[in-house]
């Protein structure tokens, strides 16, 4: 295992950490989680090297503190830096943030966190916190050793990224960083700015949830014509381990097997850094996977706005994500969750105004039937 320094007190973490996100479960309750399984997973990951445990309160239906916790009896503890997270959604008044810790420190059986960050952040997740003195209250627990360091996980864009970062002297931070969303959230841009700052960068999602690692078959022709032999799981994260500015690498692994190829992985890193070749073998598979649209959508907006109020742009965006990684899962949390009930595909009329101001001239309406078919509720 490869280390490097992160942070203050030249703290050296594993280059590889373990994202208890997607642990292995028992059913298809999110919840279930097959603790036994877990166990052996974290303590496989542990015994190789890997130093840093990234969990949260919510993850797995507030399940996954409690499997780290267990995962980390028996003199393990005392081999990792521990890091979870503060709900922003689950605070509604400044004691929640009390009752939520003592929480997080009893279902991880341990009294210190490592590593604490405020979860998720965006602009209007930060300034509730902020209403609520998150700042004041996490010194506290700085000072009273409860917390050894306090940073940030965040879902927006760039600019409020750099304005997160100026109003706090933070210990470190962590985004979403792979090779297709250099321009996503805060995007490369971020990462260049925080580096700037001295502030350590975690990255999660390097293979975008899964999805960089199974990729459908025009991009796995893409990596076969570059001669090297890799798969693309290793691609993807020596991509994101060869970023300037990137200390750490999350991986949310469910299963032994993941979690010993990342080992290997992680133990060849420094040997296979990638060159300037393999950077364009991976600029060669960023354009193959752009290019890749189940519609011709051009994301122009000439259909909008839709006489029903219906997010046309969006709704085929979605689809097209899903297509484009073979991964629903992502597309279909989006479609319930971000769009409301009149911007969805399920709205339209078939009322076909849209159809004379499509440039591309597509059958709008039978294309939002497929979306909706695609991405709704099972």
């Amino acid at each position: 295992m490869h280390y490097r320094k992160f942070g203050k007190d030249d703290i050296q973490v594993s280059v590889l950490g373990f994202g208890a996100m997607r642990l292995p479960l028992r059913s298809a309750d999110p919840g279930d989680i097959d603790l036994s399984q877990a166990t052996q997973m974290i303590r496989l990951a542990v015994d190789n090297g890997v130093n840093y445990i990234d969990t949260a309160y919510g993850y797995h239906n507030g399940k996954s503190e409690m499997a780290v916790g267990q995962a980390l009896r028996d003199g393990y503890r005392e081999k990792v830096r521990l890091a979870t997270k503060l709900p922003y959604w689950a605070v509604n008044a400044p004691e929640d943030m009390d009752q939520i810790f003592a929480e997080q420190l009893a279902r991880l059986e341990t009294g210190k966190i490592d590593y604490y960050l405020l979860h998720a952040l965006s602009k209007t997740a930060w300034e509730k916190l902020k209403g609520f003195n998150v700042l004041e209250w996490a010194q506290s627990k700085l000072d009273d050793g409860q917390i050894g360091s306090l940073g940030f996980s965040f879902h927006d864009g760039p600019e409020i990224f750099r304005q997160i970062i100026d109003e706090h002297k933070w210990d470190f931070c962590q985004i979403q960083y792979n090779y297709m969303d250099t321009e996503n959230q805060a995007g490369a841009a971020g990462l260049q700015y925080a580096s700037s700052k001295n502030i350590p960068v975690v990255v999660m999602e390097p293979l975008r949830g899964g999805s960089l690692a199974n990729p459908p078959e025009n991009i796995r022709q893409v990596f076969q014509r570059s001669g090297i032999t890799r798969t693309p799981a290793e691609w993807g994260l020596l991509w994101a381990w060869s970023q300037p500015g990137v200390s750490l690498v999350l991986s949310g692994m469910s299963n032994l097997e993941q979690v010993r190829d990342n080992l290997r992985i992680a133990e060849n890193y420094e040997s296979r850094k990638m060159s300037e070749a393999e950077m364009k073998v991976i600029a060669k598979v960023k354009k193959a996977y752009l290019d890749s649209k189940a519609m011709d959508c051009t994301q122009c907006g000439y259909c909008m706005p839709c006489s029903y109020g219906i997010n046309i742009p969006a709704n085929f965006a979605m689809y097209n994500e899903a297509e484009r990684y073979n991964n629903y899962n992502s597309p279909k949390w989006q479609y319930v969750n971000r769009l409301k009930d009149e911007e969805r595909a399920s709205a339209c009329t078939g009322c076909q105004r849209c159809l004379p101001k499509c440039p591309q001239m597509l059958e709008i309406p039978d294309l939002l039937e497929r979306v909706h078919k695609a991405l709704k509720p099972q």
